[in-house]
Order: C-alpha cells, then structure tokens, then sequence
C-alpha cells in the first residue's frame, strides 16, 4: 500500500513512532491516556490509523467525521464531532498545534559542523567551529559567522558581515553590508545589501547617489526565495524581528518594516517608507515611498498605496482605500453598466 503520510523521507527526516501523550504534549494540547502510537501526519482524507491529522477550518467538517486518522488535532468545540475511533487532541489553536507535531516527526535536517574543500574562507573571516559551510561558499574578510550556523553552496557573503547563531543561509544566497540576527532564514537566491535605486537628475543625465547604509535584519526572520533587500542609503533598511518575507518581493532603501510583518509574493516597498508592527500585506501591493502604514494595518492584494495608512486599517484597491468605499464604488459602476439602454 502507498505511503499517504507527509514528508517523503527522501528530502525531510523522520522522527517517531510516538505516544499520544509526547504528540498531545508537543502540540501543547490534551489527550485522553492511550497505548496509541502514531508514525506520521498525514491530511485527514487519507489519514490512516497511524496518522495524526487536524481540523482548522470549519469548512472541512465533513471530512473530520469521516477521517480513519488515529488522532486529529482540534478546537474544542470540534470535539464532539472526532470518530469514536480517533483521539482527539483538544486545544484553542489546532493549526499551532499542527505546525509544533510537523516539527516532531520532521525535525529539521542534523547540522554537520565544518568547512567543505572547496569553499573559501578570507583568514580575517571568523567561523564558529559549530558552523556548516557549503561548497563553493565564499567568505570575504572580517565575515562573522555564529555557532550552529547553516551556509549553503555558493552563498556569497562581502566583507564586514555578520551572521548571528543558528542561521540558515541557503544556496545562492548573497549578503552584503548587513548585520543579521539570530535564527534568520533565506531562502535561495536572496539578495540582501545591494545599493538601493536612488539618483538625482542632471542636465547631462542621471547622477547615481551613493547608498551608504546598511541592512539590519532583527531575529527570527525569514526571507523568501530571490527576494531583494537593498541597504539604505544615508540611513538603515531595518526588517523587524519575527517578520514573514514571501518569495519575489523587492524592499526599497531605508524602509523600515515593524515587529511580526507579513509580506506576500511580488510586493514592492518604495524608498523610506516605514511599516509599523504587525503589518500583513497582500500578493502584489505596491507602495510609494515615504508613506508610514500604522501597526496593524492590513493592505490587500495588488493595492496602490500612495498615502499613508492609520494603524489598523484595512485598504485595498488601486488607488487603495477602505473596504467599504471600494466596494460601493463597484457596486455603482456595476448598476451603472446594467441600466437599461434607452430607445433611441
């Protein structure tokens, strides 16, 4: 029979078999005392008896009642709907619990200490004996490195650089004129620290103006696959702890993104404009520069922000605006466009 669980051993280690109560206690949720021992997660159509599935989302109900997973994580008021021959492992934030069991049976791949032959390490560069350093990477000098550090193939980090501890810098990845905290994540091909786009006109063309600024990143960030973050250019671009960056997103000079923002694929941030905490912005937004988005506000996929937005808005459109002008300003061309056309 076809393996159904999730994560092909292949490219994610396997953790377990585990007791329900080191999955329930994982999940930071409550289990009924069982002999139950499960082997892997899997969705809750095709869970098997030694599954651990989960109910986020109300919508998919129908399939809890029916799932033969062995346990399934939901909310309490879900319970009652669990198969009789399913635990239930019962907490306030399923999807939470979700993401802590993933991490139990896929832990993250061993980190192998050492510098491969081929890399090349300037002498001033210092690399925590602790670190992994991939193939073909290239450390310039006065490079700082910090223990349990992951650099992958073909990483690229300038001169002056630092890496806080438990990094991970995936393949293609290059770094320059940048101080990065701890447990950050890039994913491929991210460019961080290239200059900005800014020059002044002149009668003979364009004067480019030298960027001479940094990137700070804070920790616990992730950045998506061959997104951009250039350095600032006479102040710092700064991307705020625990912030989400999506793949294929461009972040201009001298933004400034507050704590836990949340950036969509193929957003684009102009020059110095300054996100507050929490911010979420949607797929393909776009910003002008030198606007300020107030904490919590939530901007919606392919909006045109060209002023700034109060903490705790919620605009979309282009030019974009609040839900409820938007939508009754569709709602009159759509009235407007299905009149009647008058006798000629």
């Amino acid at each position: 029979m076809q393996d159904v669980s999730v994560g092909d051993p292949r490219f994610y280690p396997q953790g377990g078999p585990f007791g329900i109560a080191e999955v329930a206690r994982a999940a930071g949720g409550d289990a009924a005392e069982s002999g139950l021992m499960l082997t892997g997660i899997a969705p809750l159509q095709v869970a098997k008896p030694g599954h651990v599935s989960f109910l986020d989302n109300r919508r998919y109900a129908d399939m809890l009642g029916k799932t033969t997973a062995g346990a399934v994580i939901v909310h309490p008021n879900m319970q009652d709907r669990v198969p009789a021959n399913t635990v239930s492992i019962v907490m306030k934030a399923p999807y939470e619990g979700w993401a802590r069991v993933g991490k139990l049976f896929h832990p993250a791949r061993p980190l192998c200490p050492g510098i491969h032959p081929t890399a090349l390490i300037a002498r001033g560069a210092e690399v925590d004996p602790s670190a992994e350093i991939g193939a073909f990477a290239c450390i310039e000098d006065r490079v700082q490195i910090g223990p349990g550090c992951t650099i992958g193939a073909y990483v690229s980090l300038a001169a002056g650089v630092v890496i806080g501890r438990d990094c991970r810098i995936s393949a293609h990845v290059s770094v320059s004129h940048a101080l990065i905290g701890d447990r950050v994540f890039l994913h491929p091909g991210v460019r961080i620290g290239q200059e900005g786009f800014s020059f002044a006109r002149t009668s003979t063309g364009y004067l480019t103006i030298p960027q001479l600024g940094k990137v700070i990143i804070e920790d616990d960030v992730e950045i998506g696959a061959n997104s951009t973050v250039d350095r600032g250019s006479a102040q710092d671009t700064v991307i705020g702890a625990g912030s989400r960056i999506d793949n294929l997103v461009q972040i201009g000079h001298n933004v400034r993104l507050g704590r836990c923002c949340v950036i969509v694929a193929q957003v684009g941030i102009s020059g110095s404009t300054i996100l507050g905490d929490f911010v979420q912005v949607g797929g393909q937004a776009a910003m002008a520069g030198h606007l300020h988005i107030g904490d919590g506000a939530q901007i919606g996929a392919q909006a045109g922000v060209i002023a700034d937005v109060e903490p705790g808005a919620i605009v979309i459109g282009s030019p974009a605006q609040s839900r409820q002008q938007f939508f009754r300003q569709v709602a009159t061309l759509k009235r407007m466009t299905e009149r009647p056309k008058k006798p000629v």
